[in-house]
């Protein structure tokens, strides 16, 4: 018989040993809240409802979760892992399966959860791993043909139960009505005064239940973070996975130990990534991108072909052929480039788009600018965008060449064929097919002598 899954996730810790006034489970693993990785994962199995018991700092956790569905508990005492699942039960139906995860393990991986939900019914399971060095983690007691009986916190346990090398995950699957009533008659008798949620395992055992056991298959995707470096070792893991994936999808990674992956990234063949390249937010690349040295990209999605340099930093940005971009560029969002586009080393570009085959190629500023094709904009142009209190547009249109040191005041047109001459301060629009140029007269002072140092008496 089939029964609706709800998950309920412990997310009240206030993670202390962080030492800070952000709450546990919103400090960032690949660039995003621990919770949201949880959460994503939850969703996948596709589950009845979603339970997130949350005390100090809710609000702030509501907001940074607020694009899922989820019932939100609060917990305004925090008296242990029993006493927070049972805030939760009132709103389970007992024909309902509960499985409990926490907040601040963020890797567990899909597979393993449909492990634990795909076995037949029983009233408890618990998912549990080995590790060499145990401590700090309950222990898994079993009986002498390897049933499990009971779970001893490490804090409580003897010197024999400290050697026991399998231990409790924190993750459980268990019928809503045997749940609620084990909750029901949790004590506080340990050295903490607090609820248990391991301590149902006693229970269960004592009634006969029968309780199963799933050994997870690597226990790093099973870590938890309480503080900085166990945040470090996460952050190292989840690095480690998500270079793995990108690798098994045909790109290619020059060193996986030197490669950031903050977000979501989809590629196609033959991509080449260099080291130290962080990739942020929802990331597309085309076949046979090319990523340099040092790159940044944020939101970003590079057609085909299109190869960028060393050290250079994309927000937002779309290619729509191959382009060549860098070394040394920042590209804000909002731009586009066309096919053959050519942005070179120290050029910064912000809400404009380049038609095919222009370039900019040197120590430059494009904003707010609509660039036609076969535009050649010369080292020094700045399109003068902001009045100091609006943005304007400058456009350029095609076949266009603008000399160096070139100042663009918008809004301005320059139409097609037009040239700008070096050295131009260009405040009205520019006539086709013609030369524009705006320069003071040079002269030379005869007889000027350079100052001289005043010696000192």
């Amino acid at each position: 018989m089939h029964k609706p899954l709800h998950i309920v996730i412990l997310a009240a810790g206030e993670g202390t040993r962080m030492k800070s006034m952000l709450p546990k489970v919103l400090h960032r693993i690949g660039g995003r809240p621990m919770l949201i990785h949880l959460l994503e994962t939850a969703s996948s199995i596709d589950p009845a409802a979603i339970h997130v018991v949350v005390g100090s700092g809710s609000d702030q956790v509501r907001l940074a979760c607020s694009e899922f569905q989820v019932n939100w508990v609060i917990q305004l005492e925090r008296r242990g892992t029993g006493h927070a699942v049972a805030q939760a039960m009132p709103s389970i139906p007992d024909d309902a399966r509960v499985m409990v995860l926490l907040g601040d393990h963020p890797l567990i991986p899909v597979s393993v959860l449909r492990e634990l939900t795909a076995g037949r019914l029983v009233p408890l399971t618990v998912l549990t791993m080995e590790l060499a060095k145990p401590r700090g983690y309950g222990r898994i007691e079993r009986d002498r043909i390897g049933r499990i009986a009971g779970i001893v916190e490490d804090r409580d346990a003897t010197p024999a139960q400290r050697s026991i090398k399998e231990v409790n995950t924190g993750i459980i699957l268990s019928e809503a009505l045997e749940l609620r009533r084990w909750l029901e008659q949790l004590g506080c008798d340990n050295s903490k005064q607090e609820y248990y949620l391991t301590d149902i395992f006693a229970m269960a055992r004592s009634e006969g239940k029968e309780i199963h056991g799933v050994l997870a298959p690597d226990p790093l995707d099973l870590q938890g973070a309480n503080d900085r470096r166990q945040m470090a070792v996460l952050e190292q893991r989840y690095r480690q996975r998500a270079a793995v994936r990108l690798m098994e999808d045909g790109v290619q990674i020059i060193d996986p130990a030197r490669i950031d992956v903050r977000g979501h990234v989809r590629a196609g063949q033959d991509v080449c990534i260099d080291i130290n390249v962080v990739l942020e937010g929802n990331v597309e690349l085309g076949d046979r991108v090319s990523l340099g040295p040092g790159c940044l990209l944020k939101d970003c999605e590079l057609a085909a072909g299109t190869v960028v340099h060393a050290y250079s930093v994309l927000e937002g940005v779309r290619t729509k052929g191959a382009c060549e971009i860098g070394p040394f560029a920042r590209l804000r969002p909002g731009t586009e480039l066309s096919q053959g586009s050519r942005i070179g080393n120290f050029v910064e570009v912000k809400n404009s788009r380049l038609g095919e085959n222009s370039k900019a190629n040197h120590l430059s500023y494009v904003g707010d600018a609509e660039v036609g094709d076969r535009v050649n904009i010369g080292a020094g142009t700045i399109t003068c965008n902001y009045d100091g209190a609006n943005k304007h547009p400058t456009i350029i249109e095609d076949d266009v060449f603008i000399g160096s040191n070139t100042e663009l005041i918008a809004p301005v047109t320059i139409a097609r064929g037009a040239t700008i001459g070096a050295g131009s301060t260009i405040s009205q629009d520019a006539p086709a097919a013609a030369l524009t140029l705006s320069r003071v007269r040079q002269t030379t002072v005869p007889g000027w002598k350079r100052p001289q140092k005043k010696e000192k008496p």
